[in-house]
């Protein structure tokens, strides 16, 4: 049996950024633009290009290159538009870093904020006419006289569409998709511009008649034994094979690629916020934030829990085990809103017009005010502010078996609100459907969370609240 350590040899990384002789001038370019324009505005203001700016530049220089290079800001977009958009990004995150440093430093005060400022609006979009007008003149040396390398694509599925298509429009690639081929010639393969050539069995005359010198195989890793088989009939022609595997016919989560010792782990069902940066973020947003909420809302607090204490006898706060983070249980806090009455093992979710909730409580659930007492929850750790609603228990157990991966929502902590909270997913779930959406929006979070989008949803939630309060009873 052939030892790890002999297929995958040292030094040689199976993951690399093919990067081209254009992107490295490119950005050789960006530098001197940054260079120039610095020493422009502050040669024009003192007279002299003094010793923290010829610090800054270094440094800004650096950060360029470290933070360009990271975020693939000359690879990763197909279209002028978006890779202005990268290159404003990119350049934000400079600009952040540095403006951090020199904070944390105490050299802020060196410096001319008036011409940082300045030079910061005009170093960018010096940049992006750069990017522009590389981008045209690549356009057009492309078209008229570079020399393309004719590609086909296997597979017509999701994958293959989108991989010729993205291909075709890709000035910085050099191939030239002359077409795909299927699982057979009644393929449904509609495509204006990119032809259906053939099935499997005729791949090797397709490679002959069009003279391909590039095979990209999309197909799904079920079909991997075909994959290999490809391979081995190719492997004698000199051809370039790329696979592409269709993951994506998986319920993907957070989905990546990286590697270890040079293996390539793909990465189809991970949490975001295991550990490191983005988990630190949103436990220091979680942690302020219901801090300031409990003192700010306090006096709302002590007059809820009056409220709830006349309304009907029994305690201020309900507790409820809950299943969290990881499918760890835990005791969620809500101001009581019905009576008390005897616990059942099966729990009953609340219906219009239902005889156990209280006046108060009618008020409370409407407007989820009951959830308040939640805040503690974040302060203990249990919770987030925004995630998944934590469902009771005998819900997960109902809903595990007849929701496609509904349990993948406790790869995050539960939330107060949530995305499907905000798009209207709130209160009763009468079908099944009712809950797929309300599932569909959770596991869409938990892919695409962000900062900026915890924000947006806390910002969002109260008028949600206001204008479609939803079917909470």
């Amino acid at each position: 049996m052939t030892e790890l350590n002999e297929v995958v040899q040292p030094g040689r990384r199976l993951l690399r950024n093919h990067d081209t002789l254009v992107q490295y001038i490119q950005h050789l370019m960006n530098v001197l633009v940054i260079g120039f324009t610095l020493y422009y505005f502050v040669k024009s203001e003192t007279g002299a290009f003094e010793s923290q700016y010829r610090v800054m530049l270094v440094f800004a220089v650096f950060l360029v290159t470290i933070v360009y290079d990271n975020l693939g800001v000359f690879r990763k977009f197909s279209n002028l538009l978006g890779g202005i958009r990268h290159l404003a990004k990119a350049w934000g995150i400079v600009v952040i870093i540095y403006a951090w440093v020199a904070y944390l430093t105490q050299t802020s005060e060196s410096y001319s904020r008036d011409l940082i400022a300045r030079w910061v609006f005009v170093a960018f979009f010096a940049q992006a006419l750069l990017l522009s007008i590389t981008y045209k003149w690549y356009e057009f040396y492309r078209l008229h006289y570079r020399r393309r390398v004719p590609a086909v694509v296997v597979g017509t599925g999701r994958i293959g569409k989108h991989l010729a298509t993205s291909i075709k429009n890709n000035i910085w690639l050099k191939d030239k998709i002359i077409g795909v081929v299927g699982e057979s010639e009644n393929t449904d393969w509609q495509h204006s511009t990119i032809p259906l050539l053939g099935n499997y069995s005729e791949l090797d005359s397709i490679i002959d008649e069009h003279e391909i010198r590039r095979v990209y195989v999309a197909l799904p890793l079920s079909h991997t034994s075909l994959v290999q088989n490809i391979q081995d009939s190719l492997s004698d022609s000199n051809l370039d094979i790329v696979w592409a595997p269709d993951i994506f016919e998986f319920q993907l989560i957070n989905h990546s690629v990286r590697e270890v010792a040079g293996v390539p782990l793909l990465n189809i069902n991970e949490s975001p916020l295991m550990a490191g940066g983005p988990a630190f973020i949103k436990l220091l947003m979680d942690k302020f934030i219901a801090a300031m909420a409990i003192i700010f809302l306090s006096p709302l607090l002590l007059v809820l829990a009056l409220a709830v204490r006349l309304s009907s006898p029994g305690a201020i706060i309900f507790k409820q085990d809950r299943d969290g983070w990881d499918g760890r249980k835990f005791t969620v806090y809500k101001f009581r809103s019905m009576h008390v009455h005897e616990a059942k093992d099966v729990i009953e979710q609340a219906k219009k017009g239902d005889s156990r909730v209280t006046f108060v409580g009618n008020i409370l659930r409407r407007t989820s005010l009951d959830e308040l007492p939640q805040l503690f929850n974040v302060l203990e750790g249990t919770m987030s502010l925004v995630g998944p609603r934590p469902h009771a228990v005998s819900h997960n157990v109902y809903y595990s078996n007849k929701v496609k991966a509904y349990l993948s929502r406790h790869r995050v902590k539960p939330g107060i609100t949530g995305l499907a909270q905000i798009n209207g997913c709130r209160g009763e779930t009468e079908e099944i459907e009712s809950m797929v959406r309300r599932v569909e929006y959770d596991l869409e979070y938990i892919r695409t969370w962000s900062p900026w989008l915890d924000i947006q949803i806390l910002l969002a939630t109260p008028m949600r609240l206001i204008r479609k309060p939803g079917n909470a009873y």
